[in-house]
């Protein structure tokens, strides 16, 4: 009756348990890490695969098809990088397939989701679909397009500098993402407090003084499938933050 007991106690438990539990389930080897060095002319590139952790979503949130990571968008929450990393250059390319998808990745995050919103703190680089704006209109007022062209802004306390301002926020001064169904990359530069981002081969925004200037990447579920590809970080040189 004992062993019973037990076995009823762990399938209930296993039934019940919270999202955040599936970051005990295996890490996902997606992307590649290139050392500064291993990019200079005149050197051999040699890349380390990029590993990723669950944090708080659902066991089959994130999954590889080929070359591409597909995330469902359920539930609300993040999958983050193995390691932290402090100034670093990350190349990522992405595509909703449904109208009015949102994601996004976070950079210098501690990975620790608020339990209301069940994201992260750090700075977020924003990738929304184009109909968005559309489909999020208050009293017969659309929000800005710029809203979806990768804006930059603190989350969680941490505070930055636009380059841009929405309020708080940085906007892109130029549109140039795609919409559903195609595939968009940003090259995002940061580097002590800095970042600096290019979409679709363009620098269209920024933002300085970021409170925060080390951590984890955090890839975005929100609600809306949408697919990521070619994922490579380029770390830099570390600047003057502490190991701690």
């Amino acid at each position: 009756m004992k062993h019973l007991n037990r076995i009823l106690i762990i399938f209930i438990f296993i039934a019940f348990a919270k999202p955040g539990l599936w970051s005990q389930q295996p890490e996902i080897s997606f992307g590649k890490a290139v050392p500064l060095k291993d990019v200079t002319p005149g050197t051999s590139s040699k890349s380390i695969p990029l590993k990723w952790i669950n944090v708080n979503t659902a066991e089959d949130t994130w999954s590889k098809r080929k070359n591409i990571l597909v995330c469902t968008g359920h539930p609300i929450g993040v999958m983050r990088s193995e390691k932290q990393y402090e100034n670093f250059i990350l190349h990522i390319e992405w595509k909703h397939m449904e109208a009015g998808g949102n994601s996004g990745v976070f950079v210098w995050s501690d990975a620790k989701p608020d339990e209301k919103s069940r994201l992260p703190n750090g700075v977020e680089v924003q990738m929304l679909e184009l109909d968005w704006v559309r489909l999020n209109t208050k009293d017969g007022i659309e929000p800005p397009i710029a809203y979806v062209h990768g804006e930059l802004f603190g989350v969680g306390g941490v505070t930055t500098t636009p380059d841009n301002p929405r309020g708080t926020r940085s906007k892109s001064v130029e549109n140039r993402c795609k919409g559903k169904g195609e595939w968009n990359y940003y090259d995002v530069v940061c580097v002590d407090g800095v970042i600096k981002l290019s979409v679709n081969g363009k620098f269209v925004n920024g933002i300085s003084h970021s409170t925060r200037r080390k951590g984890f990447l955090c890839l975005e579920s929100e609600g809306g499938e949408i697919h990521f590809r070619n994922i490579r970080i380029t770390e830099l040189p570390p600047g003057t933050t502490s190991e701690e």
